[in-house]
């Protein structure tokens, strides 16, 4: 029998290493106990949910994939092998290299393998690739092709970008936290840090872009409101500095830009002499996206419309948010 797949969405939080902890030790005893059934369905569930609580711990998956080994559930690994896979950053080619393998044999070494690649924890990814530059360019060219819709993908790739940041990376942080918001942009936490560095290099319009982004998504964080008031209260040698809030074009662009972003593969629409059957295409653009899955490219190209007064790309706007925030 298929097992389904593991629906982490809903569940999501995160990672809570303590509760992960307990569910390990606990398939862990019960995998030591006589080799039965009910015993290692006992081990099977909790070795899930260590992952659900911390899957940010490689020894979570360890040994859940021991269970699968000792089950021998070959489409259980796969599974397991897929959600890991999605969890660092989705490759369509290194998911189609697992089809017609023996993971029963080889599944153990597969998952080792790919934790010393690209290991889950911050600090053992951090020490393979600070101070290598080569890596580093690496990474950032693979990032940019990646799909970290997954809101796991997006916390682990958020954590390691933060660790640029830290380490004085700033630039990178830049570049590469809009390819992930261009994926999933309701990570307000990420917006706001985006804003916070534009606003200290003095880039306004950017920062206020950022922090427009973050307010929308959570409003409760006002950080537009307050960015707002610190601009009004800051003073220089002639009085206040000389910004204004960004024209509805301007950020018509910034929302077509971070479309652009999530939407690296999908085709230009075909050029249409008439205004009207170009804006029903372009409807009918953002209708098929949501069908096919593909929320971010929907939402940025709908909020663009919807920044020009389109009460319909509005309404669309509001039915993607509500598939986002499920």
């Amino acid at each position: 029998m298929v097992e389904p797949k593991i629906d982490f969405k809903k569940k999501l939080q995160h990672p809570r290493r303590s509760l992960g902890n307990r569910h390990r030790s606990q398939a862990v005893k019960f995998l030591k106990l006589e080799n039965n059934r009910t015993n290692l369905e006992w081990a099977e569930q909790n070795a899930k949910q260590s992952i659900l609580y911390d899957f940010t711990n490689p020894e979570n998956w360890r040994i859940l994939v021991k269970i699968k080994v000792i089950n021998r559930d070959n489409a259980g690994i796969k599974i397991i092998l897929e959600d890991l896979f999605n969890v660092l950053g989705r490759d369509n080619e290194i998911l189609s290299q697992l089809n017609n393998l023996n993971l029963v044999e080889v599944g153990e070494n597969l998952l080792n393998t790919a934790f010393k690649i690209d290991p889950l924890d911050l600090d053992k990814w951090w020490e393979n690739i600070s101070n290598n530059e080569k890596e580093i360019e690496k990474f950032c060219d693979r990032l940019k092709k990646l799909d970290t819709r997954d809101p796991r993908s997006n916390i682990l790739f958020s954590r390691r970008l933060e660790k640029f940041k830290k380490s004085g990376y700033e630039d990178i942080f830049l570049d590469l936290s809009k390819y992930l918001l261009a994926q999933k942009p309701e990570n307000y936490e990420v917006w706001i840090e985006l804003g916070k560095i534009h606003e200290r290099r003095q880039e306004y319009d950017e920062a206020w872009f950022s922090y427009d982004r973050a307010q929308f998504h959570f409003p409760q964080c006002q950080s537009k409101n307050n960015f707002k008031i610190r601009m009004e209260s800051k003073l220089d040698g002639n009085g206040k500095v000389n910004w204004i809030k960004p024209k509805l074009s301007d950020r018509v662009q910034f929302l077509k830009r971070m479309e652009k972003l999530a939407n690296v593969e999908l085709k230009e629409p075909e050029i249409n002499n008439q205004q009207d059957t170009n804006v029903e295409n372009e409807y009918e653009n953002i209708e098929r996206m949501i069908e096919e899955n593909k929320i971010q490219e929907a939402f940025f190209k709908a909020r663009s419309m919807a920044a020009e007064g389109d009460k319909r790309a509005e309404l669309l706007v509001k039915k993607i948010l509500r598939k986002l925030n499920k």
